[in-house]
């Protein structure tokens, strides 16, 4: 089911207004409606625009974790992490390396999960 916001968002697509912030918002929106797949296509766009988008890259991880990629969601943490260590966003660089940290423990041989 798409949501209405979903649905106004996406009428934005290829038009002027379509950028990183366009497809980060969506890409929010199919998260909150428990469709990682779609979130992780939108947010690999709004990163794709903006490489300095360190929300972007922290909701990217999310959703590749979600949709079961953990490798995946690791780079993008560690990409997210170097973006916002650069831009002086200490608080998401923090959170992203949590994250990473716990994805990373589950990766490794007999780490939890």
């Amino acid at each position: 089911m798409t949501s209405s916001v979903i649905a106004n968002l996406l009428k934005l697509i290829g038009t002027p207004r379509d950028s990183a912030l366009l497809r980060f918002s969506l890409g929010s929106e199919y998260l909150k409606s428990g469709d990682a797949d779609q979130a992780r296509l939108q947010l690999s766009e709004a990163v794709a625009r903006d490489p300095a988008y360190s929300a972007a890259w922290k909701l990217l991880g999310k959703a590749c974790a979600e949709a079961g990629q953990p490798q995946a969601a690791l780079e993008a943490y560690r990409q997210g992490i170097a973006v916002a260590e650069k831009k002086g966003d200490k608080q998401a660089a923090k959170e992203m390396t949590v994250f990473a940290r716990r994805i990373q423990n589950q990766l490794e041989p007999g780490g939890a999960g």
